[in-house]
């Protein structure tokens, strides 16, 4: 029976399941979002915006059905961000399934490229970044928005931050700091095509072979990513927690752990985890 896994850190809570070539659709409830959606799972479905990295039904099957529950349940309108390519076929699947149910739903499918940002809330924005899969792809960042005193007055005494409000100007200025990211399938090179994403304080990233069972040369032919490609770049990750996802299935939980925890080096044992819902 599969039984999604929940972990929390900086003040977000993870659920979900991810399993290589199976499942994967993790929700972040305080933020009422998806990454992914898998086959349209019970843990997505009060979830507002969904983030889809791309198109393999491992990853993006449940769309119809997720639109489906939410308008049965009554919910409002769900949004659901993609690679732009996705839009137009999406569509048309939406539409048959009207045909077939006799019954149009009401959804908004949002196309998105590389590095395109919008607002979430009005505390979180969502940044896309480049992946490197079979198919295009999208990761996510997600950015929580703050207000700090302007740089040019932090040091300064009180009396001139008073001054500047006397002259009718605001001290403080918003900033952003980068919360969580989301990678999907992907190959270790979207580290140097969005390099920001390694200052995530969490870093959801896709690990499908852990040892020597496949190669490196296999995971690139597949579009993903091989633990012995992680290792040499932990150091230049400056995440507080990397957060493994997408283990192949041809390692029971149990064997992905037991490989983690011999490959790993100790320093990053605490660091590293693999996301255990399957």
């Amino acid at each position: 029976m599969m039984k999604p896994a929940q972990w929390a850190h900086a003040g977000l809570s993870f659920k979900g399941l991810s399993l290589a070539g199976v499942r994967t659709s993790i929700a972040l409830p305080e933020l009422s979002l998806a990454f992914d959606v898998a086959q349209g799972l019970p843990h997505t479905i009060g979830m507002n915006t969904f983030l889809i990295s791309h198109g393999h039904m491992d990853h993006a099957a449940g769309i119809p059905y997720v639109i489906s529950q939410k308008a049965m349940h009554s919910h409002k309108t769900p949004h659901f961000y993609m690679p732009e390519s996705m839009v137009d076929p999406m569509k048309e699947i939406m539409n048959q399934w009207g045909l077939i149910e006799g019954h149009q739903y009401e959804f908004e499918f949002i196309g998105l490229k590389a590095n395109e940002a919008f607002t979430l809330s009005s505390r979180h924005l969502v940044k896309t970044f480049p992946t490197v899969h079979r198919i295009p792809s999208l990761g996510y960042s997600i950015y929580r928005k703050f207000r700090k005193l302007r740089k040019d007055l932090e040091g300064l005494p009180s009396e001139e931050v008073a001054k500047a409000r006397a002259r009718g100007e605001d001290p403080t200025e918003e900033r952003t700091e980068l919360v969580v990211s989301f990678t999907g399938d992907t190959q270790i090179e979207f580290l140097d095509k969005a390099p920001e994403v390694a200052k995530s304080k969490i870093l959801l990233m896709e690990a499908t072979y852990l040892d020597e069972r496949k190669t490196i040369a296999s995971a690139k032919e597949w579009g993903h990513v091989h633990l012995d490609e992680l290792i040499p770049r932990l150091d230049s990750i400056k995440s507080e927690k990397i957060v493994l996802i997408h283990s192949s299935a041809r390692y029971s939980l149990e064997e992905a752990e037991a490989v983690l925890k011999k490959r790993l080096p100790p320093h990053e044992q605490d660091r590293v985890l693999l996301f255990s819902g399957r």
